[in-house]
């Protein structure tokens, strides 16, 4: 049976670096947040965002949820959870996605959630590059929930933690091709090179 394979972007982290929310930049003629959600649901459905509690989310398509994280200063793992925790009954898989991607595509979507289907059923699809996990570009099995709430009530907020915990394919570049959809905008430097790429793509 096909998996039913949803989609979870995370917005609520504080933007430190950037020094205003990444939510909000603008890329081209869209919002960034709004960027990543269209990609995603270009791939996967329902589309999911978490959000902060009380935090000022960009207008988004009438059938995407918008959640809050359960408690604040949980970090990713807090907003996988709260994702995890909305698609419950609606899809058997969901690729995590941050807000912050300017350069992610429908096909590296795709791409990750298809080893998933391996025959051994990995329970997450996670890339590693240049020596880093990227678990925010990753696939995981939404059965995987009472995993990460054990690890954050065990006060365990590191994503990897999980991978120790769970089946896990890691994912080199050669299984991706697409690289440049990990890349993200931390900082204002970064944020400026990405508008300046994409005005050189065009």
């Amino acid at each position: 049976m096909t998996p039913r394979v949803a989609g979870i972007v995370l917005c609520g982290g504080r933007s430190s670096r950037m020094g205003r929310p990444k939510a909000w930049l603008p890329f081209g003629d869209e919002l960034l947040l709004r960027r990543v959600v269209r990609v995603v649901r270009e791939a996967v459905g329902p589309v999911v965002v978490v959000a902060a509690p009380g935090q000022d989310v960009p207008p988004l398509p009438a059938d995407v949820e918008v959640v809050r994280d359960e408690a604040e200063g949980l970090g990713p793992l807090g907003g996988l959870a709260a994702g995890l925790a909305a698609l419950a009954g609606r899809a058997d898989a969901a690729h995590l996605s941050s807000c912050d991607v300017p350069f992610l595509t429908a096909a590296f979507v795709r791409r990750v959630v298809s080893f998933l289907s391996e025959a051994d059923r990995p329970a997450v699809a996670v890339p590693v590059a240049n020596g880093y996990h990227h678990p925010l570009a990753a696939a995981y099995a939404v059965s995987v929930l009472p995993q990460v709430r054990a690890l954050l009530a065990a006060g365990r907020l590191r994503m990897t933690g999980l991978f120790d915990a769970v089946p896990t394919r890691v994912l080199t570049p050669d299984d991706l091709a697409d690289t440049d959809s990990l890349r993200n905008v931390n900082t204002p430097d970064e944020y400026a090179a990405a508008l300046a790429r994409m005005t050189d793509d065009r």
